[in-house]
Parts: structure tokens; C-alpha cells; sequence
């Protein structure tokens, strides 16, 4: 469900539709994703190689080609969709409420199997709580909401000890039916 439409303004487009496996969340593009025109561009961005260790990707793909990320059942998109940065950099109230909302309204739409926030910050904006790695309970309709360890080369000091959720997701998107809703 790429909204062309509602898309004016946005940093980088959603690469939504129904019928997805995992669609993954950011907090908003990166200055390089938005320079780019793509995400995770950054090139010490290990979202594209997490990807692919996982089995999620038949190889590792380049930022570029995000838009081929459906034909494995991926989707993409940004709690704030029309600024760019890191988040300290972020105007107030872009990781607010209204875009919480909207990404809701986005997920329920497209019903994918699970939602994946790529960062703990992602994912606590969005859940308005703290939160660990993993699965979550909170739902989105039958959405399944889980939580990432962020690839961006900020948090790489971490990136050893914990990129083994995005192995664990992977195989619970392949393994696990989805619960009846």
C-alpha cells in the first residue's frame, strides 16, 4: 500500500501492502537515508547485512533497493515520516502522539504478520513504555509487535551482543502462524 497520494512531504516513501511478513519501523530517516533517497543507507548501517544473516534476504540488497524488499514478504516505514535525523535532532512532537497514530492506522491497514521496531527507542516511543528486545504484548488488530536492536553505526558498540533478535524474529515469521484475531 505505497500511499502516493498521502506521501507528499514524506523524507522516504512506505513500502507498505497487505499480506506482508514483517514490516520494519524506524524512528524517522537518517540524514544519509534522506540524502540517499533510501533506507538504512548509512554505509556502517548493518540493517541491510541483518537482513540477509537471517535468512530474510537471498543476498545482501543496497539501500537503493528497498523497493524489492515485498517480493520476500518485507515491508518498510518510519514513525515520522516528514523530517529526517537523528532523533535528539527531530523537531517536538515528531515521535508524538499524531505519528503514532498514523502508524497505527498504516499497520492496521495492511495487517502484516508482525511489526518490528529497528530500536528500542522506536519501539518505546511507540508503545509509550519501556520495553526490551523481542516479542511485545501489545497487538496492532493481528499484528504482532516486536522490538530490534538498532543497526545504525551509533549503536554499534552493542551490535555483537544482541543481533541475534533479528535471527529470532526471523524465524518466528516463518514458523509461527498467526493468532486468530
Amino acid at each position: 500500500m505505497r500511499d502516493e497520494a498521502n506521501g507528499v512531504g514524506h523524507v522516504l516513501p512506505d513500502v507498505l501492502r497487505p499480506g506482508l511478513k514483517i514490516v520494519f519501523c524506524g524512528t524517522a530517516a537518517g540524514a544519509v537515508s534522506a540524502a540517499r533517497g533510501a533506507y538504512y543507507a548509512h554505509p556502517q548501517n548493518r540493517f541491510w547485512s541483518a537482513l540477509h544473516a537471517a535468512g530474510l534476504t537471498p543476498r545482501k540488497l543496497n539501500p537503493e533497493e528497498y523497493n524489492e524488499l515485498p517480493q520476500w514478504g518485507l515491508g518498510l516505514t518510519d514513525i515520522a515520516k516528514n523530517v529526517s535525523g537523528m532523533d535528539r535532532e527531530l523537531p517536538p512532537g515528531a515521535l508524538g502522539a499524531e505519528a503514532c497514530a498514523a502508524l497505527e492506522a498504516k499497520i492496521a491497514a495492511a495487517e502484516p504478520k508482525w511489526l518490528a521496531f529497528t530500536s528500542l527507542s522506536a519501539g518505546r516511543r511507540y508503545l509509550g513504555r519501556a520495553a526490551g528486545f523481542g516479542e511485545q504484548r501489545e497487538r496492532i488488530g493481528r499484528t504482532r509487535v516486536w522490538v530490534l536492536p538498532s543497526p545504525s553505526p551509533t549503536a554499534g558498540w552493542n551490535w555483537a551482543r544482541h543481533e541475534h533478535w533479528w535471527r529470532s524474529l526471523a524465524d518466528e515469521a516463518r514458523d509461527r502462524p498467526t493468532p486468530p484475531g
